[in-house]
């Protein structure tokens, strides 16, 4: 088993649900990160079965908008002096704004230069998002 030493200070992503690390790394601009930063992926889990987590040695600026559309029930870790001092839990964003297209070819989103474009969350089950112009629905990299 590979040992990887707690941070001092920066940030755990965890409970990261498999296979979702990279995304995450890459949704975020983690490779712009000049400080280190970990993924581990399918670690054995009790809860999830096997799970992703990232670790950022760092102080980082989260786009929780992104991160809660990636992976939405990942818990977000901050530490300080190598111990967590805060702790959030992710959900589903209710509102998105700027972040995601409408699938919907006929949109006028898609016709027009639309700044802002909103989404609110129609079923959180199936993770979609309705469309403020058209009223389609849409998942986050759909």
């Amino acid at each position: 088993m590979i040992n990887v030493s707690k941070i001092k200070k920066g940030i755990v992503l965890d409970h990261i649900e498999a296979g979702k690390a990279k995304v995450i790394y890459t949704a975020l601009k983690l490779d712009q990160v000049k400080d280190p930063v970990v993924i581990m992926q399918s670690i054995p889990s009790t809860a999830m079965g096997k799970k992703d987590l990232i670790k950022i040695e760092t102080d980082f600026e989260l786009d929780y908008t992104v991160l809660g559309l990636i992976a939405p029930r990942t818990t977000v870790n901050f530490v300080e002096g190598g111990e967590r001092v805060k702790k959030v839990r992710l959900e589903l964003p209710k509102e998105v704004e700027g972040v995601m297209q409408c699938k919907n070819p006929r949109c006028i989103s898609n016709i027009e230069k639309v700044k802002d474009h909103k989404f609110t969350l129609a079923n959180a089950e199936t993770e979609e998002y309705r469309c403020e112009y058209c009223d389609s629905l849409t998942k986050y990299n759909e």
